[in-house]
């Protein structure tokens, strides 16, 4: 795998290149994983995705493995000893927002049956196929994480804006960004077939 051409954002961080090579991009219809990647992807504003990447077993731990239902029931002394945690980040409005979210995901599965028919909605069901050469050509948004972001956000979704949902598409292989050269590319674009 060391002599394979990956997209440059990944560098040689060894648990950066797993999650690029692993999962990044690969079409994702697990419900609970789907939540786990909305809230981490929220924690991630502002910072790093190697930072949030690095405590990601912690959050898992924190959160009851993302078990939205449990999340929901979170009590404010529950959010007050998850704040004193040093191995998340420790912001009161992103600690709140994943039991919002939580709520709204739950609101949004007996809505729909799943989260994932929901979600998906936006890109028609299937990956949107895209062929970028470079990383500058990638876009922070666009009219599809606009529309998940208005929609997510009148739910009462929170840590949700357009940048925050196109890179939770990316991450979730709602859409294909990995580069044209990197050999994730095709491999991708078969498990979205």
């Amino acid at each position: 795998m060391k002599n394979k051409i990956r997209c440059d954002w990944c560098g040689t961080d060894p648990l950066y290149v797993a999650y690029h090579d692993d999962e990044w991009g690969s079409p994702l219809h697990d419900d609970r994983r789907l939540f786990e990647m909305l809230i981490l992807e929220g924690a991630q504003a502002g910072l790093s995705w190697s930072t949030i990447l690095k405590k990601r077993e912690a959050y898992r731990k924190a959160f009851d493995e993302f078990d939205a239902e449990k999340v929901a029931l979170y009590t404010p002394k529950r959010l007050e000893a998850m704040l004193k945690n040093p191995d998340i980040v420790r912001n009161r409005l992103k600690v709140e927002a994943a039991v919002t979210n939580a709520r709204a995901f739950l609101r949004v599965v007996d809505e729909f049956g799943s989260f994932d028919r929901y979600i998906w909605g936006f890109v028609g069901g299937r990956p949107i196929q895209n062929r970028w050469r470079r990383l500058r050509e990638i876009p922070p948004k666009t009219a599809a994480s606009d529309a998940m972001s208005k929609d997510l956000k009148k739910r009462g979704f929170k840590f949700v804006g357009s940048t925050i949902c196109y890179a939770f598409m990316q991450a979730v292989g709602m859409v294909n960004d990995h580069v044209m050269d990197c050999y994730r590319y095709r491999e991708v674009a078969r498990l979205g077939k």
